[in-house]
């Protein structure tokens, strides 16, 4: 065991070069420190506010409680690295013949990022005082944000993402499990007070509350998470983001306190800034996989990117991008043939829909495109599906 001398110096230690590699704040917690987080994750669950994330009530016991999930732990060293725009990334929306990316995907993935640091970080604090070290970085069951809180990094905002007084909300949290008794911080409160302009902003009304959220109705669950063809409610309000949503995150006042990325792995591609609809609605499997190399959008894979492209092709108004929809509606992938469909019924003429069923081959009448079809013959006269 550590005397508080010695834990105090690994701490100091950390803290200076967690600091040297970006990070923007370090903060500790005990493992005991979330313990209304079992309930409220029950609670989240039993409401289907998790949709298909099948993982989260499978992994509920570790991810509700980190003694669960490694039970030598003693302290947890939460940290949180900076991926602040350099503009702001909501003008985009004025944009629809661009497509908008989330701002923390548009270069390297941060989950390699991140976790390289972490764990030099963690070698650090063995070195300094020994004992066994674990790290995370959002692909195990922990509750970061909860944690993150607890430890005093900032709060839960009313959109569910965690704020700081110091960071604003843009940046990523990681941890580190160790099985030292080290020093722990204050725990931050609520600085939201009336504020509710993530609840308002949200284009899907994702939030039933303040501080819930429901992932069947957000954006960045429908364009990362969710297979299969994305709700027919939901297309028109997504504009033209094909992965992620930023709105609630942008419209934080606390955010006049954010920094620009630190990291230059994190900071935005120029040719994701504002990448066009027609290039990526022309991407194959490999080029759509030499074209994000080492992007997190890489593993939602290609037809899932392309169906979430021809949504905002559907919504662009723009009649240039009809050539590559046509196209799209002999492409390989149902998922793809069918939001081809719905992007037809957005953008094109009744005479166009028409020489669409006309000429059908069998190969292309899968059941998917069957009923896109039968939704455009409906909507006939309003040009909507």
């Amino acid at each position: 065991m550590l005397t508080d001398r010695q834990a105090n110096r690994v701490k100091s230690d950390l803290i200076k070069r967690a600091h040297a590699l970006g990070f923007g704040q370090v903060r500790i917690a005990r493992p005991d420190a979330i313990p209304h987080a079992p309930e409220r994750l029950r609670q989240f669950i039993e409401a289907g506010y998790h949709a298909t994330m099948n993982w989260m009530p499978e992994t509920e016991a570790r991810r509700s409680d980190p003694r669960v999930l490694w039970p030598e732990v003693r302290s947890i060293i939460m940290l949180a690295m900076n991926y602040g725009p350099d503009e702001d990334p909501l003008a985009l929306q004025e944009k629809p013949e661009k497509a908008a990316i989330s701002v923390y995907a548009r270069n390297r993935d941060y989950h390699d990022v991140v976790k390289g640091k972490l764990k030099e970080l963690a070698n650090l604090v063995a070195s300094r005082g020994g004992g066994d070290v674990k790290v995370f970085v959002d692909t195990a069951p922990v509750m970061e944000k909860p944690l993150a809180q607890a430890a005093g990094l900032g709060w839960q905002g009313k959109h569910t993402n965690l704020v700081s007084r110091e960071l604003g909300s843009w940046f990523f949290l990681g941890s580190i499990f160790s099985t030292l008794e080290l020093p722990v911080d204050e725990t931050e409160v609520d600085h939201c007070g009336r504020c509710r302009r993530c609840l308002d902003a949200c284009p899907t009304k994702a939030f039933p509350a303040p501080y819930q959220l429901d992932a069947n109705r957000c954006i960045s669950y429908l364009t990362i998470e969710h297979h299969g063809p994305i709700p027919h409610e939901f297309r028109r309000p997504m504009g033209n983001r094909i992965y992620g949503c930023d709105d609630c995150l942008g419209v934080c006042p606390w955010n006049k306190f954010a920094q620009e990325a630190s990291e230059a792995k994190l900071r935005a591609r120029e040719d994701l800034k504002e990448p066009s609809i027609a290039d990526l609605l022309k991407l194959d499997d490999a080029s759509f996989r030499r074209f994000f190399t080492g992007s997190p959008i890489k593993r939602v894979g290609r037809d899932r990117f392309i169906r979430n492209v021809l949504i905002a092709a559907g919504n662009s108004g723009k009649a240039e991008l009809l050539g590559d929809v046509i196209r799209l509606l002999e492409d390989p992938a149902p998922v793809v043939r069918a939001t081809a469909v719905w992007a037809l019924g957005e953008l094109g003429s009744p005479a166009q829909q028409a020489d669409l069923h006309d000429g059908l081959a069998p190969s292309e009448t899968a059941r998917e495109v069957q009923e896109e079809w039968q939704r455009l013959k409906q909507a006939a006269g309003r040009n909507s599906v």
